[in-house]
């Protein structure tokens, strides 16, 4: 007590300290706090730079004391505090003074709030105070404390969010009337954008401000929102003021204003240091920046980023956490109204595929947009919206709507009216369907590529959008013809043979075969639509289902049992670029073989027709000698238990006929192409017949990459000394980086006495879904240094096989046109062997698609002759083949 005793008394100037030692202690703690506030405020306005000093002194102590006082059970100095409201004189300092004292203030005000024994924050003295100095802080706020500042705000939310019944000493709501103001006067645009209140709620506002920023700032703020929202009862007034409030309006502005940092035109390029193996060992190459465009693998794009999708994140947690429906419908109108119609539609419509990265930025940010939400609601109203789907109705609530809501929805209907009667295009002239197709046809790779991965998530997690808009699907009835056993046998001997065929000496194929069991077993028990279908209760899956029986309109169609039409656009383009197989870009072939995947992924999709023989169109040899014997199973059947049933006779002839292998009058396109894909490797195969060895050694490489990387993953780095000045890298990838990086040629890798060769790059980290070099590896022998035996090993190997894939990358070879899949004549065969070229030269023809009349044709456009090296052929045939290939994580 005694140092309270001379915090109170005290002063903060020199000449107060000399009236000290000459006036005696006043006798009561009244005096004492009143001779405090009277002088402190006094020097607070006078900016005395010796007062300040004493402040920041005395708080700080004064902010020790009470925190080692929460270790005891007495708290006297606490309870001193709360009874003698010593809060209102701090936040009178805080207001006048410098900003090291402010912070100090800070610190003060957040142990006031944390205390548990006293109730400061239900005392309205104490709120008023705290906010009169909180708002005045907001406008000269420093970095150095602005952690602190929006804690404080934060700690006040959350003692809000456990203590309900103090809302309203922090929340002074007013009517419309008790304001001075007839909101039925204001216009439909004022309506819609809402009032703002701050001295009804200056804590509300005070949050709002930082919600947009990044790092803890913004997490603290997005959180301490979250519980203002989520403690807004249907029907109470806290949620009557948010609905007339601007909440919706700055949410949605802030979100538009957050997307409007972004990029307009992006580059997706991978660093240097840490690009993937699999693009490495091909024709990939970075691509040029063009004018106003943007890496997306530079610093400042990736924060932007970064800081749109947490406030998106932000979007969704507050629609999860709100309990009020009108104020959940509010902010769907005005995320609909200000983001979807006024910012991310004219992007869509605006982008272009001959400006340098326009539409690869949008197709971008709208997959990063759905793969980052699930909230069911706000899914429906981007996918309803972009794909031009019949409009939703909103959800009916129950009772009468209140005045406000009434008002703002009126106001609403005004301004979509007001829309429409624009000249501006809308989603029901060109939208995101029209997008994605015309994109599949670019010739940009990077335009394919960015579409396909939107396209892939489309399908995995929000398939029953893609029905009917992106997808033609025609709907199995019941008693529509089933695939048979014998159908499945011939399909799979197929699939076999065409593994045969493009597989190598060493294939394992039933390892291999189980894992993919394994894997496909695990995509169709993970895709949402297959949770409905088995009867499992999923969380996400149970809210979709919810939405879909509430809501009165029309959204995403029911889902039933279907298959691909075969005049499908997708389809039709996912062929198209499957007839080009080899000649894509590794990371089209990537994303294009996982789009087939999601699109047989799906337990309501059929792959009859499309991707496996239409039941429809089998065709059946009767064998004399199988009808006999199952004739004769019959008359068994008869003499053992009477005379069979016409029923039963009729059952025993199609098991029969469903054990039969079956002919098919018509080869569903995509395995048309894998069969014309298949003789295109065997053509390759004979024109260069060193092909089945580079496949071996290409697959050896990818194998020893995952083995090291998975090696390094639970090994310890090995020790830096001082002299290094880079980190120590693989002989053997430190040679293969010199052979493929551009403007390099082989060189032989100098080694030290480590073993390690140098200069090296930085280690990287492995992807999930992707293979990247792996980092240093580590010592085999001793901590810091690897054996020099396993040092010679590495650097002989590592010579031998850059100088395999030097050969691999100077040899180039040639789209083939489906005249060159036979076999050549005798007389031509060997020519040109061993050179790295096609013996056949292209004649214009199209590129090695191998499929039906008509398909993969682009529209009035003749396919050209496209070379491209060796090493890219091997790792696209690798591709194929499915096996040791992950997904490139986009």
């Amino acid at each position: 007590m005694d140092f309270w005793n001379r915090l109170i008394g005290g002063t903060g100037s020199s000449s107060g300290l000399q009236r000290r030692k000459e006036q005696p202690h006043a006798s009561g703690p009244e005096q004492r706090i009143a001779r405090f506030k009277r002088h402190t405020w006094r020097n607070a306005r006078e900016h005395d730079e010796i007062s300040q000093d004493f402040f920041r002194e005395y708080i700080k102590r004064l902010t020790d004391m009470l925190i080692e006082e929460e270790k005891r059970p007495d708290r006297h100095c606490m309870t001193f505090a709360y009874e003698q409201q010593i809060y209102i004189a701090l936040s009178k300092i805080g207001q006048g003074a410098r900003l090291d004292v402010v912070k100090e203030v800070i610190t003060t005000f957040s142990t006031l709030v944390d205390t548990e024994d006293e109730n400061f924050l239900g005392q309205e003295s104490f709120a008023h105070s705290l906010m009169d100095f909180l708002r005045r802080t907001s406008e000269r706020l420093s970095p150095n404390f602005s952690n602190e500042f929006v804690e404080l705000l934060f700690n006040i939310s959350a003692k809000i969010r456990q203590a309900p019944s103090i809302l309203p000493i922090w929340f002074n709501y007013m009517s419309p009337a008790e304001r001075g103001e007839d909101y039925e006067t204001l216009g439909p645009q004022q309506r819609f954008a809402g009032v703002t209140n701050k001295d009804e709620f200056p804590l509300f506002y005070l949050l709002i401000e930082f919600v947009y920023s990044e790092g803890r700032v913004g997490d603290f703020a997005r959180t301490g929102l979250l519980y203002i929202i989520e403690a807004a009862k249907p029907g109470s007034d806290l949620e009557k003021w948010m609905v007339e409030s601007d909440l919706a309006t700055l949410m949605a502005s802030g979100l538009g204003a957050l997307y409007s940092q972004l990029s307009r035109k992006l580059v997706m390029t991978y660093p240097e240091k840490e690009q993937p193996t699999i693009l490495t060992l091909s024709d990939y190459s970075a691509s040029e920046l063009t004018y106003e465009a943007e890496a997306s693998t530079s610093p400042e794009f990736q924060t932007h980023l970064e800081t749109f999708l947490s406030y998106l994140i932000f979007w969704q947690d507050v629609l999860n956490h709100c309990k009020s429906v009108e104020m959940k419908q509010t902010l769907l109108d005005h995320f609909r109204i200000l983001f979807l119609q006024q910012l991310l539609y004219p992007s869509l419509l605006e982008s272009s595929d001959i400006d340098g990265g326009s539409a690869v930025a949008v197709l971008t940010y709208v997959r990063v947009i759905l793969d980052t939400l699930e909230h069911p609601e706000i899914i429906n109203l981007i996918l309803s919206y972009l794909m031009a789907l019949p409009e939703q109705l909103p959800t009916p609530i129950k009772g009468p709507p209140t005045p406000s809501v009434a008002r703002r929805r009126k106001s609403l209907d005004l301004l979509t009216e007001a829309a429409k009667a624009d000249s501006k295009p809308s989603p029901d002239l060109f939208n995101l369907v029209d997008l994605i197709l015309t994109s599949l046809k670019s010739r940009s790779q990077q335009t394919v590529a960015a579409t396909l991965r939107l396209v892939s998530i489309i399908l995995r997690k929000h398939h029953a959008y893609s029905i009917g808009t992106m997808l033609k699907v025609a709907r199995l009835e019941e008693g529509a013809p089933d695939r048979t056993i014998g159908a499945h046998n011939k399909e799979m001997k197929l699939l076999f043979s065409m593994v045969q065929k493009i597989g190598v000496e060493d294939d394992s194929g039933t390892d291999a075969y189980e894992m993919y069991l394994k894997d496909n077993l695990e995509l169709l028990e993970c895709h949402p639509c297959s949770a409905k279908a088995l009867a499992i209760k999923n969380p996400q899956e149970g809210a979709r289902e919810m939405k879909r029986e509430g809501d009165t309109g029309k959204g995403p169609k029911d889902l039933y049992t279907h298959t691909l039409r075969l005049d499908d656009p997708l389809l039709k383009s996912v062929v198209e670029l499957l007839s080009t197989f080899f000649s894509n870009s590794v990371e089209t072939n990537l994303i294009l073989t996982c789009v087939i995947v999601d699109l047989a992924s799906c337990c309501y999709m059929k792959p009859e027709g499309w991707l496996l023989f239409d039941p429809a169109y089998y065709e059946y040899d009767d064998d004399a000698d199988d009808f006999d014997e199952w004739e004769e199973l019959i008359e068994e059947a008869e003499m053992g238990d009477g005379v069979l049933e016409e029923l039963e006779r009729k059952q025993m002839r199609g098991l029969r006929r469903a054990r039969k292998e079956p002919g098919c009058r018509k080869i569903p396109p995509v395995l048309e192409v894998l069969q014309g894909l298949t003789t295109q490797i065997m053509a390759y195969k004979r024109e260069i017949p060193d092909l089945d060895g580079k496949l071996c050694e290409r697959k050896n490489a990818f194998r020893l990459t995952d083995h090291l990387n998975e090696a390094m993953s639970h090994a310890p780095l090995p020790s830096t000394t001082a002299s290094s000045t880079t980190r120590s890298g693989n002989p053997v990838f430190d040679t293969l980086r010199a052979a493929v990086s551009p403007n390099s040629t082989l060189r032989t890798s100098q080694f030290d006495g480590s073993g390690y060769s140098t200069p090296s790059r930085p280690s990287t980290k492995m992807s999930a879904r992707g293979l990247f070099f792996p980092p240093s590896p580590p010592s085999m022998g001793s901590p810091g240094r690897p054996s020099s035996s396993s040092a010679m090993a590495a650097g002989s190997h590592s010579m031998a096989f850059g100088s395999q894939l030097a050969d691999t990358i100077t040899r180039k070879v040639r789209s083939l046109h489906p005249a060159q899949f036979m076999p050549p004549p005798p007389e031509e065969e060997g020519s040109d062997v061993g050179t790295g070229r096609s013996g056949t030269p292209v004649e214009g023809g199209s590129i090695g698609t191998g499929i039906g009349e008509g398909q993969g044709q682009g529209q009035g456009q003749s396919k050209v002759e496209r070379e491209f090296s060796l090493s890219h052929l091997l790792t696209n045939i690798l591709i194929l083949q499915g096996k040791e290939m992950g997904y490139l994580d986009p």
